[in-house]
């Protein structure tokens, strides 16, 4: 009975600020909406006309499209942070490594904008990139290239928390048992292989889940470097609220990205398990 007191401002706070609001959402989901009205219309009852409409093609594939980048966008950030976190941890001195990981922290706190517009100049028309984009055959005007600089947006994004997600678990690994595998004469990237990979697993994993979470709930990267070609799921959230007043479809939207987002996030931990 004492440990529920303990818990019970904590739970409190849980169900005010998270549960409740995510309940009204659920609830106003089922509400009746009628063109030309703000919001839902009273006292007509409940309906699940505002889910059966997601279920077209146009809705199918901004889902898909918001998911496979935000795939792409989790596997590309972890797979440089990992090396990254390697090398503050183990391979610089103390002074240089203080420095990097505040230079990452002072990254995770850099407004998204500065962020969306170095990208934008990065590859834009004077950006340094643009001629290995051109001469990889990239179009600069082509849905490709959009939707490439939108996902080096979302890295840009996500890299910095993916590092600091993975420096603690490599600070943790024992040397030890990297030096005795290398004095059995296994090759450096056998030992990274078959012991580093292992042992930080689970750091990998959550590492991917943030950045994945980071991604598909991007909203300003989309909207600006998607050049409205390129949308997420947030962004058509967003429209349903802000332009149309569709209260209950966006509403819908919201819970529909949640439970994707819910049953992607348990596979993956599922899987790692």
């Amino acid at each position: 009975m004492g440990a529920l007191w303990l818990i019970l401002p904590g739970l409190t706070l849980i169900c005010a600020g998270f549960a409740a609001p995510l309940a009204l959402l659920a609830r106003q989901s089922l509400d009746v909406f009628v063109p030309g009205r703000i919001g839902a219309v009273e006292g007509m009852g409940l309906t699940g006309e505002n889910y059966r409409q997601l279920l077209t093609p146009a809705f199918l594939g901004l889902v898909w499209q918001t998911l496979w980048l935000g795939i792409a966008t989790a596997t590309v950030a972890t797979a440089i942070a990992m090396p990254m976190a390697w090398a503050i941890v183990r391979r610089l001195s103390p002074r240089l490594r203080s420095l990097m990981l505040g230079l990452t922290f002072a990254l995770v706190f850099l407004s998204v904008l500065v962020k969306i517009y170095a990208i934008s100049m990065t590859f834009g028309a004077v950006g340094p990139f643009r001629p290995v984009l051109l001469a990889l055959g990239i179009n600069p005007n082509g849905r490709g290239y959009i939707e490439f600089v939108v996902a080096a947006g979302l890295v840009h994004a996500a890299l910095p928390v993916a590092v600091l997600s993975l420096v603690g678990a490599v600070q943790n690994l024992d040397p030890r048992l990297l030096d005795a595998a290398g004095c059995l004469g296994a090759p450096r990237w056998r030992v990274h292989l078959d012991i580093t990979l292992p042992m930080v697993r689970p750091a990998l994993v959550s590492a991917w889940l943030i950045a994945l979470t980071y991604a598909i709930s991007a909203f300003v990267i989309p909207l600006v470097l998607g050049r409205g070609r390129v949308n997420f799921v947030s962004n058509m959230i967003y429209t349903r609220f802000s332009e149309i007043a569709n209260y209950p479809s966006g509403a819908a939207i919201s819970v529909v990205m949640l439970a994707l987002s819910l049953i992607t996030i348990l596979l993956v931990a599922r899987a790692a398990r």
